[in-house]
């Protein structure tokens, strides 16, 4: 009898954070790595957010919490998602989680079936696939390119549909690509949707506010797509809280019942800490983290600005988060410092051990011609690093 169960063996393991572990591996060799690998603000949680969190701990809240989170953080949860998205939710609708990771374990255990389909326009989030494979269902991926700003067409999405389809989940703003789907964009997938009333959508939004271009659209907007969409977000990236660990779902009672009953065999309540401090977080205006946005928007020119500036990499515009993901494909079957370059995941590696820069590899994302580039970094950090990429394949 094996020691491990065949579910843990033949689950991938993440590969931003084994790259990230990587990259700290050499550091403590002291090697002088910049890591452009994870999606993480470089700046600090605003300081009246952390003044909510002191506050909390002084009035003792201490407490196992709720397990869908305590009554008012639902309620400025419910306030966030009628102000930024023009969603109506109840409290019974509101699930808060340990992150918007686990929201989205809770939705595929409570969801996806053995033989399930789910359909993943990629590029998309590397944990999606393998959350979807340990519930025994079948990521779909729909190939994205460049060209289409790696965004799923609605005849794309169409020719995907099985029988077999349950889901399909999306990220807007996309991790790895910055990619942002337009109102009219959605409309034209939720037209291809509403004829498969079967189907839901999981709607990762965790970047909305990291957004270049304009509003911020919502698939749970359109009338005839709310009951069969799950909106998922959090305060990790807008907020700076990656570590507080506090994501939420706004769904239809009945998945949202169910996901409460699934954390609640699980972790059960979120930190208590971290959700009173979040209750601050979003009953401030968005505008309140507007200068972190800004400063994206200037490293992400500047990033492109410089990888333009190499043979061999092609990026179009992202117009959200902090990503880049660019072509690499022009370095497959070539030798560069004695390396054969095949693929992605040896190119970027490649880029840790020679130029001392941590990337991660396009493969994970469902897409092996691209690498991601996260530009949450110093506008200095990110001069040098390019500069050493540079320097290593020319």
């Amino acid at each position: 009898m094996q020691l491990l169960s065949d579910r843990i063996l033949n689950m991938a393991t993440s590969a931003t954070l084994a790259m990230a572990a990587k990259a700290r591996e050499l550091r403590g060799e002291g090697k002088d790595i910049i890591g452009l690998s994870l999606g993480e603000p470089d700046f600090n949680t605003p300081d009246f957010i952390k003044d909510a969190a002191i506050q909390a701990i002084n009035e003792n809240y201490n407490s196992y919490s709720p397990v869908d989170g305590y009554a008012d953080l639902k309620q400025a949860i419910i306030t966030k998602f009628k102000r930024d998205n023009n969603l109506t939710y109840t409290p019974t609708q509101i699930v808060v989680s340990t992150g918007a990771k686990q929201c989205l374990a809770n939705i595929a255990g409570v969801m996806v079936n053995k033989g399930d389909e789910v359909i993943m326009p990629c590029p998309y989030w590397v944990s999606y696939a393998d959350i979807v494979k340990l519930n025994d269902g079948i990521p779909v991926e729909v190939k994205t390119t460049i060209a289409t700003d790696f965004k799923m067409t609605p005849e794309q999405l169409e020719a995907a549909i099985t029988p077999k389809t349950k889901m399909i989940w999306f990220s807007s703003p996309c991790n790895p690509s910055g990619s942002i789907y337009s109102k009219e964009e959605l409309r034209g997938l939720a037209d291809v949707l509403v004829k498969h009333p079967n189907i839901y959508v999981v709607s990762d939004e965790i970047y909305e506010h990291i957004n270049y271009v304009g509003k911020h659209a919502s698939m749970a907007e359109f009338e005839d797509m709310y009951n069969n969409t799950i909106t998922v977000n959090g305060v990790s990236k807008a907020f700076a809280m990656t570590g507080w660990r506090i994501g939420y779902i706004g769904a239809p009672e009945k998945i949202a019942r169910a996901c409460n009953k699934m954390q609640g065999q699980i972790t059960s309540g979120a930190n208590c800490i971290a959700q009173r401090a979040t209750i601050t977080a979003l009953n401030e205006p968005p505008s309140k983290v507007q200068y972190m946005i800004d400063e994206f928007k200037v490293r992400r020119d500047l990033i492109l600005s410089l990888l333009n500036d190499i043979e061999g990499f092609k990026t179009n515009v992202p117009e959200g988060a902090f990503y880049v993901f660019p072509n690499i494909s022009f370095f497959f079957g070539k030798t560069l410092k004695g390396k054969k370059i095949n693929n992605a995941s040896d190119f970027s590696m490649f880029l840790l051990e020679e130029a001392l820069v941590a990337t991660v590899d396009g493969e994970s994302f469902g897409n092996p011609d691209c690498i991601r580039i996260s530009y949450a970094a110093s506008q200095e950090q990110i001069i040098e690093a390019i500069k050493r990429i540079k320097e290593a394949v020319s």
